[in-house]
């Protein structure tokens, strides 16, 4: 079924007659008010006619995002490079459903040296946060990740430890009789030698090795000319190091090559973008990106990786190959030109070396579907098992875990992981605080949770194929009766696993069945299933823990006058605990960031019953 012109009740004749033949932006919104697509366009009214007189079949993305459509907003922009950045923006803070959005399959690690404090430091980071720390990365493989971390700390060795403000200390920690870390803690390092140090630090992790190389090498030679052999033999250790790592990486082209390669495959509705930073002249790394039904042809696709590529980039290069070019790859080319405050140029090689490093990125890119192939046949066969050993009438390709968390009742908490074909599935992730039950009583507390998870997954889609609940016989009977009520019962299977006690093992209890499924301590279903139920624990207990530390803080520090929840974050940093705090003295108060010799008093006379 495909649509025509006269189709859609919103894109129609009299609606388009309404819409400039300008440049701005269009945002498509739904029934609930919800921001499904942003975008831009030089021509308005000729963008959305296009969607108007959409041919495609109707169970596509773009056909299923088009009927959708229950509203469209436009904001008209004086030109088209305004309207870019503006759609930018709005991606930002509506994250459309429909729009390209860079996700990894993996959180890849990052390399980050805290160049915003006194005596930096280099280390392993998942999150990048806008601090005033340099972040190298991500790294696709967390072992050449922490061998360049190795790498780092044998040639420079920075400190290690902990904290943002370096505490002095009466004696060295182990690191500095090790060789490992100059003691800045003691006053052993002049401070311009520390940052020649963390110079160098980034001018590996930029690539700029043989730069670094030469500059170690004069720097051996004038320690041989001083007759300084022990300084001289640390330059000649650290250049040997330096070069066994240059050979290792792959040679891109000439020395001062500094660009970004991108690899572009379609298999069916799916894409894979791959991009491979190339610095001076040697390949440092890539980065792949998995969309499985994105809105648009290729080169508008494309187009919408290169700008949520770098609208979040801190380093654009001079240059950018791609095997075929974006949409508004000029317009793309001048914005970041703009930001970079030097020519960005757009370019698909057809000879030479660029053209070997086109066919990496596009390997790299197909390599995606080879893995995600091989992941869903292992998956195919595991469910299959799932479904015979378990009496399943369905493929449990979601599978979600309920675990319910409190302490004699308190901070109760029901914790949801959900995994789908095997895989975890963090956006689905859910806490749920107990608001019904007041006392400690497990199978009420899963019930009003799945009340509630019902009743959103009724109203919104997206339920379970199958169920597990963190317990035995009465968690189950508790989830039975309300699948009953809410009429699901052909529509999610259900599962409790109960925990190991003594040599018993691990227990699976299913809907209708009198005993327990008891399998083999290392079978591949029954550690899987460990793995999810073990997931719901974990996630649950971290969230219990954050609610009893922030309610014991909490108590008494939220009645002080003048603390609000920026000072009490900076006392429970500094401090700890509420003891910690009671007993500390006006002086250590006052020390802490924001609050000051009159707010310390007021706090000290507070835990003392005189506020």
């Amino acid at each position: 079924m495909s649509q025509t012109k006269d189709d859609h009740p919103i894109l129609n004749t009299d609606f388009l007659k309404t819409i400039p033949n300008s440049p701005g932006v269009y945002l498509m919104i739904n029934k609930v008010g919800k921001v499904i697509y942003a975008g831009k366009a030089l021509d308005l009214r000729k963008r959305l006619a296009s969607y108007a007189r959409f041919q495609g079949a109707a169970h596509s993305k773009t056909g299923v995002m088009v009927s959708r459509i229950a509203r469209v907003e436009t904001i008209l922009t004086r030109t088209e490079k305004e309207a870019l950045i503006l759609e930018s923006s709005l991606i930002k803070e509506h994250r459309p459903k429909y729009n390209v959005i860079l996700r990894d399959d993996k959180n890849y690690p990052l390399i980050k040296v805290t160049v915003g404090e006194t005596w930096p430091r280099v280390m392993m980071t998942r999150r990048k946060i806008k601090d005033k720390s340099r972040y190298f990365g991500p790294f696709s493989s967390v072992g050449a990740m922490w061998s360049t971390i190795r790498l780092l700390q044998s040639l420079f060795p920075l400190r290690r430890c902990k904290g943002a403000e370096l505490e002095k200390r009466s004696r060295p920690c182990l690191n500095f009789q090790m060789k490992r870390c100059p003691a800045p803690c003691m006053g052993k390092v002049d401070a311009g030698l520390y940052q020649e140090m963390v110079r160098d630090v980034l001018m590996v992790l930029e690539g700029r090795n043989r730069e670094l190389a030469q500059k170690l090498k004069e720097k051996m030679s004038l320690a041989v000319s001083r007759l300084q052999f022990e300084e001289a033999a640390l330059y000649r250790d650290q250049l040997r190091a330096l070069e066994e790592t240059l050979e290792k990486q792959i040679v891109a082209g000439e020395g001062a090559l500094e660009l970004d390669v991108f690899g572009f495959v379609r298999q069916g509705p799916s894409v894979a973008i791959s991009i491979m930073t190339v610095r001076h002249g040697r390949v440092l790394g890539q980065q792949v990106f998995f969309l499985a039904e994105p809105v648009g042809e290729d080169a508008e696709v494309l187009a919408e990786g290169v700008k949520r590529y770098y609208e979040e980039a801190d380093f654009i290069p001079r240059e950018l190959l791609f095997p075929l070019l974006p949409d508004d790859h000029q317009l793309l080319s001048e914005w970041l030109s703009e930001r970079k405050k030097q020519k960005v140029a757009f370019k698909v090689p057809v000879r030479g070396d660029k053209t070997r490093l086109i066919d990496m990125a596009q390997a790299n890119a197909g390599q995606v579907f080879s893995e995600k192939d091989k992941k869903e046949k292992s998956w195919d066969v595991l469910a299959a098992s799932l479904m015979e050993t378990l009496h399943l009438q369905r493929r449990p390709d979601r599978i979600e875990c309920l675990d319910i968390s409190n302490i004699s009742g308190q901070q109760a908490v029901g914790s949801l992981v959900c995994f789908e074909k095997g895989e975890k599935s963090g956006k689905r992730y859910r806490h749920y605080k107990i608001k019904t039950v007041p006392g400690p009583d497990d199978y009420r507390m899963m019930a009003e949770v799945l009340e509630r998870r019902f009743t959103r997954g009724v109203d919104e889609g997206g339920l379970p194929d199958l169920l597990m609940l963190d317990g035995g016989k009465g968690q189950l009977h508790v989830a039975i009766d309300m699948v009953r009520r809410f009429a699901l019962e052909d529509r999610i299977e259900l599962l409790g696993i109960a925990k190991e006690k003594g040599q018993e093992g691990e227990k699976l209890f299913r809907p209708g069945r009198k005993n327990p499924i008891l399998l083999p301590r290392h079978s591949p279903l029954l550690l899987f299933l460990m793995r999810i139920r073990d997931e719901s624990h974990r996630y649950g207990i971290t969230f219990h823990r954050k609610l009893r530390h922030k309610s014991a803080f909490s108590s008494e520090i939220d009645k002080i006058p003048g603390v609000g929840s920026m000072r009490k974050k900076k006392l429970l940093q500094v401090f700890g605990s509420l003891a910690k705090l009671r007993n500390a003295s006006i002086v250590e108060l006052a020390a802490v960031s924001g609050i000051g010799p009159d707010l310390a008093e007021a706090i000290a006379r507070f835990f003392k019953g005189e506020g």
